[in-house]
């Protein structure tokens, strides 16, 4: 064996240094605690999740999760961030429609299955699970981005001259979201009997917004 082919070629391999492996274990961490978390969210609800739960779950001490997350809320908000990334995947595996009617239904029918897969998720998100936890700009940027389904297909429905009104794009978004979240919420808070009879509504809500919306 050569000394050549021994030797160490320092242009092609790079030394990871402190700092850099110091910040790589620190992520690491937090992805570990985030993923306890959320298994509780997922397990038990959102009203389970705690500090000294995680901290349990983790068999570490509650000092550490809150160097890494400072408080309860900068947990809130990495499981916000997580469930935006959820949405954004359930919505953008949408079955797709040449009609944008259709493709409304379709992607209305997908944001109530979120509800149903991820409750833990949509309530801490949308149904206030957490009470003192406020989202900052950069969950309300990751819900945008997660309805960028509804953005594109609204849209292009409104170039097409198919939805007309005095209303934007993001409004209409709006509207349609704030009128289905307003039936999720209500069967949540117990307000509509069981799942079927709740999702029934749901569908008998999507078709008159849905319908409105292209009869303006």
């Amino acid at each position: 064996m050569t000394d050549q082919n021994n030797s160490f070629d320092a242009n092609t391999q790079k030394l990871e240094t402190y700092q850099e492996a110091r910040l790589k274990n620190i992520e690491n961490l937090r992805k570990l605690v985030v993923d306890a978390a959320a298994t509780i969210l997922y397990d038990e609800g959102p009203e389970a999740v705690t500090v000294r739960k995680v901290a349990q779950k983790m068999n570490c001490s509650t000092k550490i999760i809150y160097n890494l997350f400072v408080n309860k809320d900068g947990l809130a908000q990495q499981l916000y961030l997580d469930g935006c990334k959820l949405l954004a995947n359930e919505l953008e595996g949408t079955p797709r429609a040449d009609d944008p009617m259709q493709q409304l239904f379709n992607l209305g029918e997908t944001f109530w299955q979120f509800g149903q897969r991820y409750s833990g998720y949509y309530k801490l998100m949308f149904g206030g699970a957490f009470a003192d936890f406020k989202p900052d700009e950069e969950s309300i940027h990751g819900t945008v981005t997660a309805m960028r389904q509804l953005l594109t297909v609204i849209g292009n429905a409104q170039e097409q001259g198919l939805i007309t009104g005095p209303y934007d794009t993001e409004t209409v978004v709006r509207i349609f979201w704030a009128s289905l979240h307003g039936v999720i919420h209500l069967y949540m808070c117990g307000h509509f009997g069981d799942v079927q009879s709740a999702h029934a509504v749901y569908k008998q809500t999507l078709s008159l917004v849905v319908g409105s919306l292209f009869s303006s």
